[in-house]
């Protein structure tokens, strides 16, 4: 009876509050719905196979819906998800040891300030979870903003490897980049008169023990400023143990962008400095758009070899650290990277991409199609090709188990989303 009580007041107290809102301000409204089917083969002498029987086939499906309360200065933002997931990958996620599988397949917030994630159903090859991507109030005047919550930030000027994006960056070979995972933060920003702006982010995460620790807590200011027909970027960070600092931007040079940063990271063992550098360019051929980006990343976690083994990710606990932490998806030093976006129609537009180690030789070659079947509606069918010896990278990391490697052979993806 006291239970049902307390229930029926929370309703009271959501509805009044919620009439309170709709009243004081405006609702945005949208979202969309997601269907995702992935077929990945397996070489022979991938460690996969003894899951997945030479292939594996995934599907995912996602509903976000996003909605915004605004007033002159306040507004509210709050993105919920609900995700189905079945397939081979999941269950074999389960059994395979944990440096065989760079992330989780399953999101959770273990880790993070607060608990927004709940796995409805979960089986060996299948899974319900919902949870809030972003929730988060913010103030905004003439020349501030303040947000507190779950929410996404994006920083640096590399278009491909992102060094100095260390906040949930996207791994530089995924397909579908539309929202970046959010994280419990306050974030702040000053406008300066002349555009130019400085942020701040403090990033709360919980260690272990889901106790609040200083250890694992990322805290950043960043200047934003303009020259000439230029921009550049200074950031300074404590992000968990490690002292960052770093620098970069971009500069109109000729029909041509050039982009970079260079961040130094100081670990409690040693200096580690990255680089990420690059051209991005556009033009007209016939009557057809194009643009092209090249870049070189060099990663100075990355192992220097032209092969890779387990056993060496296992001592390169400042690489294996960052790659489970979900901030680097790179284990070599030298990478370059090019890739082209070729507008077909202004509905259909097609993007080659090549990345490449420049260490071990190994390649992968990504052909992706994007096309608008209708206002609302888009398809995106991509192809992944990896291409390399037994112990590189892209042809297959090698395991402790004699012949049998990290590896995969082509992998085709489909997506088809309606937007609302």
């Amino acid at each position: 009876m006291i239970e049902t009580a307390k229930r029926i007041t929370a309703i009271i107290v959501l509805c009044s509050i919620t009439s309170y809102l709709w009243a004081a301000g405006s609702f945005e409204f949208n979202g969309h719905v997601k269907y995702r089917f992935l077929h990945t083969r397996y070489p022979a002498d991938s460690i996969y196979n003894s899951f997945s029987n030479s292939d594996a086939t995934d599907q995912n499906a996602d509903i976000r819906l996003n909605s915004t309360w605004q007033t002159s200065n306040w507004n509210l933002q709050t993105d919920y998800q609900l995700i189905a997931i079945q397939g081979d990958s999941l269950r074999s996620s389960r059994q395979l040891p944990p440096l065989a599988v760079y992330s989780n397949t399953i999101q959770n917030d273990d880790r993070r300030l607060f608990d927004l994630s709940r796995t409805v159903h979960e089986e060996q090859d299948q899974a319900l979870l919902h949870r809030l991507d972003r929730f988060y109030i913010g103030h905004t005047s003439k020349n501030t903003v303040i947000r507190f919550g779950r929410q996404a930030i994006s920083w640096g000027n590399g278009l491909i490897y992102t060094p100095m994006d260390f906040f949930n960056p996207f791994d530089p070979s995924a397909i579908d980049k539309e929202y970046k995972t959010g994280d419990d933060m306050v974030y702040g920003q000053y406008l300066f008169n002349n555009g130019n702006d400085i942020q701040a982010v403090s990033v709360i995460r919980r260690n272990s023990e889901h106790d609040v620790d200083s250890d694992v807590i990322s805290t950043a200011i960043k200047y934003h400023g303009l020259k000439g027909n230029g921009e550049f970027d200074l950031l300074l960070s404590r992000h968990y143990t490690d002292n960052i600092i770093s620098f970069g931007g971009n500069l109109s040079i000729g029909g041509a962008v050039w982009h970079g940063d260079i961040t130094v990271t100081e670990t409690e063992n040693e200096t580690i400095n990255s680089i990420v550098t690059g051209l991005s360019f556009s033009w007209v051929w016939g009557e057809t758009n194009y643009s092209g980006i090249v870049e070189y990343f060099y990663n100075g976690f990355g192992i220097d070899a032209d092969k890779y083994s387990i056993t060496m990710l296992t001592q390169s606990t400042d690489l294996l650290d960052r790659i489970q932490r979900g901030e680097l998806f790179t284990i070599g030093q030298q990478y370059l990277a090019a890739s082209a976006t070729i507008e077909l129609t202004p509905l259909w537009v097609i993007t080659p991409t090549l990345f490449h180690n420049l260490s071990d030789s190994s390649s992968l070659f990504q052909l992706l199609s994007r096309h608008d079947l209708s206002q609302n509606l888009q398809l995106i069918l991509a192809i992944d090709i990896p291409n390399g010896s037994s112990g590189t990278e892209f042809g297959g990391i090698e395991t402790d188990i004699s012949d049998l490697n990290l590896s995969s052979d082509h992998r085709f993806f489909a997506q088809l989303a309606w937007y609302f």
